[in-house]
């Protein structure tokens, strides 16, 4: 178990505190807050009744209709807010780990949020041969469920990437005009 979820009671809650630190200005039903911090509806329920009752979380609605959304007012949003966002990270080898069942993966670039720059177009890169999308997009959401926040990520075939190198491509020049960082180089950057 993660230290923070340690501390804050269990990794349902912290997962659920993510998502809710990250996107303040959202409300969820629980079913979105299921889907998106990928645990048991029952478990939500619980930890929402949890956070609804010291305050950080209010309901709006009843029943079916109902969403949950941070409540501005709560005395220590702040301090709450700026812990979350500097001890929220995921570290480069679980990455590596759930990316390298997609395919044969030749080049991953961490950018955007992973570098603490919200503009460039994209926060992951990956270049490789045989990339199977569907198995991507599961894992990164997967990360995401992690963060409590979303993931731009963009991927290409090897050759489609060298291409797109070799004419400076827009997206690829966001990346690496940026702070960025290379996370595996099996192309030879």
């Amino acid at each position: 178990m993660e230290p923070l979820a340690k501390i804050f009671g269990s990794a349902a809650r912290l997962r659920l505190l993510r998502l809710f630190v990250f996107n303040q200005n959202s409300g969820f039903t629980l079913a979105q807050l299921s889907e998106r911090t990928k645990l048991a509806a029952d478990t939500v329920r619980h930890e929402l009744a949890d956070l609804t009752a010291a305050g950080l979380v209010r309901k709006k609605g009843s029943r079916a209709a109902a969403r949950y959304q941070v409540n501005p007012r709560f005395e220590h949003l702040a301090a709450l807010d700026t812990f979350i966002r500097e001890s929220t990270s995921v570290r480069p080898k679980d990455i590596l780990a759930a990316i390298k069942r997609a395919g044969s993966i030749r080049l991953v670039v961490l950018s955007g949020l992973f570098t603490g720059m919200i503009e460039p177009q994209i926060d992951l890169l990956i270049a490789g041969d045989h990339l199977e999308e569907r198995v991507l997009a599961t894992a990164v959401r997967g990360l995401e469920a992690e963060l409590g926040r979303e993931i731009r990520y963009a991927s290409f075939p090897t050759a489609d990437f060298r291409y797109r190198r070799g004419v400076y491509d827009r997206l690829l020049r966001d990346v690496f005009d940026y702070p960025h960082r290379i996370l595996l180089d099996k192309i030879g950057l």
